[in-house]
């Protein structure tokens, strides 16, 4: 998958850490949009509709899993890929955050190339389940690869 065309939202309070973040992913050619607390990664959401999220857990506000939440019960966004970004690293963190929804969950401190080597794991995994759950029909008859079904009627 190229990355002309993808937008990675940050949502990350840390001013430093974002600018890295961004000027990383921006040299690799991904778009990018900055968002320092929920509230705002929400609504930044909700009007640009990101192919993957940046989450930090430790946000002013609304925290990260809560964002989370909210993202993936919103139909017309749950879709949106998240990777949680955090330095919050227990097991049940990491547990918290992958139940609530996260593709994946990356602890600070981390390197770069790790960093895109998960978006882009996670960015490959939605392009197959996109062409996995592609659905075909016709005169009533609806073929499903993903689920290995047909349905007449």
């Amino acid at each position: 998958m190229g990355k002309k065309g993808i937008t990675i939202l940050i949502i990350e309070d840390e001013p430093d850490i974002s600018e890295l973040i961004e000027y990383s992913l921006t040299q690799s050619g991904y778009s990018i949009i900055v968002s320092d607390n929920g509230e705002n990664g929400i609504e930044v959401t909700r009007k640009h509709s990101p192919d993957l999220i940046l989450l930090d857990l430790m946000l002013p506000g609304i925290n990260g899993i809560d964002v989370c939440r909210i993202l993936k019960n919103d139909k017309d966004i749950s879709d949106v890929s998240i990777i949680m970004l955090t330095a919050l690293g227990q097991e049940e963190d990491i547990i918290k955050g992958l139940e609530t929804g996260a593709d994946d969950y990356v602890t600070k401190p981390f390197s770069f190339p790790v960093l895109e080597a998960r978006i882009q794991s996670v960015l490959r995994r939605v392009k197959n389940d996109n062409i996995e759950n592609d659905k075909v029909s016709n005169s009533g008859i609806v073929i499903s690869a993903r689920k290995r079904e047909v349905a007449i009627d």
